[in-house]
């Protein structure tokens, strides 16, 4: 009996003694790959669901070691493309069709963690000590905590890899466990060959792989208010005024989570503007957005919106924005 317990023991350690080898393996494997690397170039889909809401992007991401990235989005349901680019002087957020861009001083894509950016999922893995390993079918995938300051309910992602250490996809979760965001990954091409201004603003603007037809602006005839409040929060007050090319609307909201709203036809330039700003890129349902300590502002369907607040967490000023986003979406 003694001896046939013995056995099983040794059995046991040698099975977790492969485990170990093969995740440290694998890491090792992937964070080679990736590293040795000159760039890459990947495309895929983004889905991004809140409740019913639910959203699809085209994603083409491109990395030049070691600083520089652009990451392109084009909402499939309407064919609207921005782009998220980082270089030597700045992060940016683009939008083609308004002729618009913000540029950040901002440590993006390093202070938190990216869906769609191989170096930032790798960054994941290492990072977390408890996280869970399975191999399978020839499968890799591993279970990592996320860091998403802005969204505290976006907790954990599973990272599947193919048996040469591809990705395939990416799906993070909330903290009731329900799918968030899910990047499927369709080909990756390492160190490719990138054109010297490929990683320029104007470049951006000016290529033929980006619409630079301009849109209508929206209509502010239909105020859009909030679906979600705060608890104990209401509007007290609301005033619209004109503007050169077009309207703005602003509005009061009072209570314990007091907050402004403001409204306003988006103005559409004839050359690249390009506008410094605080804060750090946000991604809202359908758009990108900026997020400060204290404001959240993004253009959905021509109209420009800020919401301000003192005493709001970013949580609930996201939360707020999203419920204004997804009227949008179905006007």
């Amino acid at each position: 009996m003694k001896k046939i317990l013995f056995i099983l023991l040794i059995f046991c350690i040698f099975l977790t003694g492969c485990t170990n080898y093969n995740q440290k393996n694998v890491e090792k494997k992937l964070s080679q790959k990736i590293s040795n690397a000159s760039g890459y170039k990947l495309t895929g889909n983004l889905t991004v669901s809140n409740n019913d809401d639910v959203y699809n992007y085209d994603v083409v991401v491109e990395y030049k070691k070691d600083n520089y990235y652009k990451v392109k989005f084009t909402n499939i349901n309407n064919d609207h493309t921005q782009v998220i680019l980082k270089n030597d002087t700045g992060v940016y957020v683009i939008t083609p069709s308004l002729n618009k861009s913000f540029r950040f001083q901002s440590d993006w894509p390093y202070d938190n963690s990216q869906i769609y950016l191989l170096t930032s999922l790798l960054n994941d893995i290492k990072r977390d000590s408890k996280k869970v390993f399975k191999a399978k079918n020839n499968m890799y995938l591993f279970e990592t905590v996320v860091k998403y300051p802005n969204n505290s309910k976006l907790v954990k992602q599973k990272i599947f890899f193919n048996k040469n250490m591809d990705l395939e996809k990416v799906i993070v979760y909330d903290d009731n466990n329900v799918e968030c965001m899910t990047m499927v990954v369709d080909k990756i091409k390492y160190s490719p060959k990138f054109s010297k201004n490929n990683f320029d603003v104007d470049n951006i603007i000016s290529k033929n792989d980006l619409s630079t037809e301009t849109e209508k602006t929206g209509s502010l005839d239909d105020v859009i208010y909030p679906l979600f409040l705060p608890s104990g929060t209401k509007l007290v007050s609301e005033e619209k005024v004109s503007k050169d090319n077009g309207e703005r609307v602003i509005m009061n909201y009072d209570g314990e989570k007091s907050f402004l709203l403001v409204e306003e036809t988006a103005d559409i330039y004839n050359e690249l503007t390009i506008i410094p700003t605080f804060g750090e890129p946000y991604r809202l349902m359908d758009t990108l957005g900026v997020m400060t300590e204290n404001s959240l502002s993004w253009t959905s369907d021509g109209v420009d919106f800020y919401i301000v607040s003192d005493v709001m967490s970013k949580d609930e000023m996201v939360e707020v924005a999203q419920s204004i986003t997804g009227v949008v979406s179905i006007k």
